[in-house]
């Protein structure tokens, strides 16, 4: 027998290197440390096995791969268990984690007077940050663009009276372990609404801004919220909605920009505008997954449903890139908008 393969059949001997499955918890924790419960293995739901750190910051916990999929969660401490859902980790990855402990509440700060080169008008920005936002300062968002950003968070500006709760619809979505945190921005209309949220010409009401409009969202507010706040910039984790005539603006911001966006909802869109122009030049079939929706109550659900068949035809897949809902007894209004909202947000961030 050659010297190699001696060597050979003695290496095939020995045992083989164990393969390991770690989490790297994203938090600074100087004082309490971070410990890891689990379903598996050396941790359990009552008590925290300790990860370990160098800075206070990013803590590891590692466990054999034989152990098989593990769900776990990070505990500050061993006593505060990290606020929201389980993560499930194959065997064999290795997952960064960025969690927050305190009280599941975000909150909405407002930019007044943010000017439009394009429109050269100005407008409020309405941002809602979420609850980890000043806690975990490690932590990236993904971020959601809304029109008609006055009537998202507050009653008191909203139009009829009546606000859409996007900020404590995400809080309570995000504490049950729902969905993703994430940052909304809210961006006012004006005056001009019909014409910026609209092509040109519809027989009756005109518009055409749409094009000038599209480019101070993607030109202008979302260079100035990527600068200035912790987002994650990449179109994997942007998003665009819009009711009404907004919706109708969202679909087509998306479909312009296709590599800034990838997902965008039309909630009560209006595709009855201009004899339907939405749905008889639909273009083909693009990387984009688009919520489209309506109430069964005066609220356009004959023009949604010929969208949904005409994108079908392109090539969309229902619950694949399109996402079609019907609302039993909704109209056109926010109070019917806030009570499914949370159906296009948890499809866009489901929890990870």
């Amino acid at each position: 027998m050659t010297l190699a393969r001696v060597t050979l059949a003695a290496a095939s001997l020995l045992p083989l290197a164990a393969g390991a499955t770690t989490v790297r918890v994203h938090y600074e924790s100087p004082k309490d440390g971070v410990t890891i419960r689990g379903d598996k293995g050396p941790m359990s739901w009552s008590k925290g096995a300790a990860a370990k750190s160098d800075d206070a910051k990013v803590w590891t916990y590692t466990w054999p791969d034989d152990l098989g999929d593990v769900v776990m969660k990070p505990t500050l401490g061993d006593e505060k268990v990290a606020i929201g859902g389980t993560y499930k980790l194959a065997a064999g990855s290795t997952r960064d984690i960025y969690p927050f402990f305190g009280a599941p509440f975000g909150k909405v700060k407002i930019i007044p007077g943010f000017a439009s080169p394009q429109l050269k008008n100005s407008r409020n920005l309405r941002i809602y940050l979420p609850p980890s936002y000043d806690e975990n300062r490690a932590k990236r968002y993904p971020v959601l663009y809304m029109h008609d950003g006055q009537n998202l968070f507050d009653a008191k500006t909203a139009a009829f009276g009546v606000e859409w709760g996007v900020d404590e619809t995400v809080n309570r979505l995000v504490a049950t372990g729902i969905m993703e945190e994430i940052i909304v921005v809210g961006i006012d209309n004006t005056p001009e609404r019909i014409a910026e949220y609209t092509t040109c010409c519809d027989p009756q009401y005109g518009g055409g801004q749409l094009d000038t409009y599209q480019r101070f969202v993607v030109d202008t507010v979302k260079p100035y919220i990527d600068s200035t706040l912790r987002t994650m910039p990449a179109k994997e984790s942007t998003a665009i909605m819009g009711s009404s005539l907004g919706g109708l603006a969202s679909v087509w911001i998306a479909q312009k920009n296709a590599a800034v966006f990838s997902k965008a909802a039309s909630v009560s869109g209006s595709f009855w505008w201009n004899k339907q122009e939405f749905v008889t030049s639909l273009p083909p079939r693009l990387p984009v997954r688009f919520y489209l929706d309506a109430g069964t109550v005066k609220d356009g659900l004959e023009d949604t449903v010929k969208m949904r068949d005409a994108m079908l035809k392109q090539g969309y897949r229902q619950d694949a890139d399109l996402f079609y809902h019907v609302a039993e007894g909704a109209t056109h209004n926010e109070k019917s908008w806030a009570a499914r909202v949370d159906k296009p947000l948890t499809w866009f961030f489901p929890w990870q």
